[in-house]
């Protein structure tokens, strides 16, 4: 300190190194408002009207004001340090936004700070804080400090107890590297080390995702976290420096981004704002490398205006990684410690989706917020007789709360798929059960429910307070499929006038359509009505053909999202619809007569020998007269019969106008009827009944035997093999 008094004990402790890119100033000042005393660094800094800084009023080396915090109030532009000299007088804290004039002639804003002291002995009445940030030229110049920064004070500052969480590490270091080496970073790791804890056999490549563990700029721009979302699972374009560093293991510098690389890279990786974010910065990204194998990469950005990155940066940036990466892969060892919240996260969206041989389907999950679990869940099951039940759900909320309850739907929607409970009986079940779950404490949630006939070419829909699903034809023309509304699921109490009940329709469906399902997240924001979001997905799909490959239609149905800042959790749902080829599929109409059993016992005999399954005729033969045969004694009316081939099973179904669903019975010894299903249940692999609009379905399963299979397909080789020239 220079000046004529010693300074007081009480002054608040200063560590210059506390952040590279801000220049922290004290002053002492009287009640008055004049400085009375000064650190040596000042009077080179801080402009003022005389040589002198002592005596100097806290107004002269104030330029005019932007805003004010704290205790303090707007002022006028003539007096801006009269809020901060009145809190002093009243022995209280307070703090401004000034903007400071400084001896090179700039002007700066300086978060200005007073801390009176609780003495009245001697003219020093208030310490004066000044933080004053570094002009851009002039920001990460000295290597020694970012060393120091980086290597010294950051892996000193960790112990045993820092390497057990891939999220807290990623948030620690990427506090240090922001804004001490760069202004903005995020860091990625493989997917298959924090889900499964695997590395991956052969090498990370572009075809391995990964996790955004955490993201950071030093201006809180919203840009960054809406493009680029804390708890994304993604794949980079192939040709980027992402991937470049990934599949190298080695360190990417690339000193100025060009706007024209940087809009390339937006239109491939479909991210409008990662145009802006990107143009003419400064990139270094650095791979974290451990005992030979790439774990994942930070990726460092200094913006236009800052020194860019250069080889020295490179080495730092490199020793940094080194360290960090040994603090990832000891956290692979202490991974069981979070296995209940990794199962919990894993169990809330579906690891395998399944559907019939000629359904297509794929998903995508965008968290909204750093929580890597809420209440958006989605599900593809595949159902008997070439069927497929399509569902997608919100539940209210984020959170563990809504995760439980969402994975406590999930398990019962597959329950319920199971029983081929009809779409509309699914989701009053579902009612039912969130009604229990919300006796304690009102909660609902929201669900459409879908199930496509890859036979019939049919969709039948049931959606519970949730929004329609969109149906895009092969000529690219779109419609949303409306249903009569209805209250979500847990809600149906409290509705009016009979709009409790839940309603179902059927479409009738062209191959090669589209069946997009969707959370509100993805049309739906705080700037943006929800009917404008439904437009904007329907624009987005009438620009792609329904027969790209799906995972160009995921990357379709999310354009525009990443620049909401704001936006909920999306959930997505996309199903290429398509019926089993003709060839494979058989539907006989029969007389609800007795010798109809013969009839059909004859007409399965073609199929089946066209299908190369003629050591399956047997016991199909003798199936589908049971099954035709129960159907001709308890049903009244015309019977149909469907034989459907999928790629490893063949399914016998048998339509009648009854809807009672039959029992197996326990008969005596000595009865001579009631065994037809207990052969049915013997000889096939499975079997069920479900009701329909028009009466019931009893159906029954044969697995094709693994010998067979083989035989078809060096039957199909031998085929597509063209004959040799002589």
């Amino acid at each position: 300190m220079a000046s004529g008094k010693r300074v007081s004990r009480k002054a608040p402790p200063v560590n210059e190194n506390s952040n590279s890119t801000v220049r922290t100033l004290i002053l002492g000042i009287d009640r008055a408002g004049r400085i009375v005393q000064s650190d040596r660094t000042a009077p080179k800094i801080l402009t003022r009207p005389s040589g002198d800084l002592l005596g100097v009023h806290l107004n002269d080396i104030m330029s005019q004001p932007n805003g004010m915090s704290g205790t303090a109030i707007r002022s006028s532009e003539k007096d801006p340090a009269r809020p901060l000299i009145e809190a002093v007088k009243s022995g209280k804290d307070g703090s401004a936004l000034l903007a400071v004039g400084l001896a090179d002639g700039r002007t700066a804003d300086a978060v200005v700070s007073v801390r009176p002291l609780q003495t009245d002995d001697g003219p020093l009445a208030a310490f004066v804080i000044l933080q004053i940030p570094e002009p851009s030229a002039r920001r990460f110049q000295d290597p020694a400090v970012t060393r120091d920064m980086l290597l010294n004070e950051t892996f000193n500052g960790l112990n045993d107890d820092d390497t057990l969480d891939f999220g807290d590490l990623a948030e620690k270091f990427i506090s240090r590297l922001v804004p001490h080496f760069c202004n903005g970073a995020d860091i990625l790791v493989l997917e298959s080390l924090v889900g499964e804890n695997e590395y991956p056999e052969h090498g990370p490549d572009a075809t391995n995702p990964l996790r955004r563990l955490a993201v950071s700029h030093d201006q809180r721009d919203t840009a960054w976290n809406a493009a680029l979302p804390a708890g994304e699972i993604l794949r980079y374009p192939d040709d980027s420096p992402y991937v470049q560093c990934i599949t190298s293991g080695q360190p990417v510098l690339e000193q100025a981004f060009s706007p024209e690389a940087a809009r390339k890279l937006a239109r491939a990786w479909r991210r409008k704002p990662v145009t802006r974010l990107l143009s003419d910065a400064s990139m270094l990204v650095l791979p974290l490398v451990a005992k030979g194998a790439t774990l994942g990469f930070f990726c460092c950005v200094r913006d236009p205006g800052f020194r860019r990155f250069d080889a020295y940066d490179l080495q730092i940036g490199m020793d940094f990684a080194s360290r960090a990466a040994v603090f990832f892969d000891n956290a692979r060892r202490f991974k069981w410690e979070h296995a209940t919240a990794l199962t919990l996260q894993r169990s809330m969206l579906p690891t395998g989706l399944s559907a019939p041989s000629s359904v297509e389907v794929g998903h995508r999950y965008l968290p909204g917020s750093t929580l890597e679990v809420g209440g958006d869940w989605y599900e593809s099951i595949k159902l008997p007789g070439a069927r497929v039940a399509l569902v997608v759900g919100d539940v209210a909320g984020h959170g563990v709360r809504a995760a439980v309850t969402m994975g406590r739907l999930r398990t019962a929607i597959q329950t319920l798929a199971m029983l081929e409970l009809p779409p509309t009986e699914s989701l009053q079940q579902l009612d039912v059960l969130m009604q229990s779950i919300g006796e304690r404490e009102p909660h609902f949630a929201t669900c459409a429910y879908a199930v496509y006939d890859a036979v019939s070419g049919e969709i039948e829909l049931a959606i519970a307070g949730h929004l329609p699903p969109l149906l895009v034809h092969p000529d690219g023309t779109s419609k949303m499929l409306e249903v009569s509304p209805s209250p979500p699921l847990g809600a149906s109490e409290l509705a009016v006038d009979g709009q409790g009940e839940i309603h179902t329709q059927r479409f009738p469906v062209d191959d090669g359509s589209l069946l997009v399902l969707y959370t509100d997240g993805l049309v739906e924001s705080k700037d943006r009505d929800i009917t404008d979001g439904m437009d904007r997905l329907q624009d987005a799909f009438a620009t792609v053909s329904p027969t790209a490959p799906l995972e160009e239609l995921c990357k379709t149905s999310l354009d525009g999202v990443y620049a909401d800042a704001q936006r909920d959790d999306i959930a997505v749902l996309i199903a290429k619809l398509r019926r089993i080829p003709e060839d494979n599929r058989c539907s006989w109409d029969l007389e609800c007569e007795e010798t109809s059993v013969r009839q059909a016992r004859h007409l399965i005999r073609d199929p089946l020998k066209r299908w190369g399954l003629e050591d399956l005729q047997p016991i199909t033969e003798l199936l589908v007269s049971e099954l035709v045969t129960n159907a001709i004694r308890y049903a009244k009316g015309d019977i149909r019969l469907r034989l459907v081939k999928e790629p490893e099973s063949v399914v016998c179904e048998v339509h009648d106008t009854s809807p009672a669903l039959p029992r197996v019975l326990q008969v005596d010894k000595d009865a001579e009827n009631g065994r037809g299903l207990h052969v049915v249940a013997q000889l096939a692999n499975r079997w069920g009944a479900r009701r329909t609009h028009s009466g019931k379905v009893v159906w029954c399963e044969q697995t094709i035997p693994e010998s067979v299979l083989e035989e078809l397909d060096a039957a199909d080789d031998v085929t597509a093999t063209p004959p040799s020239r002589s």
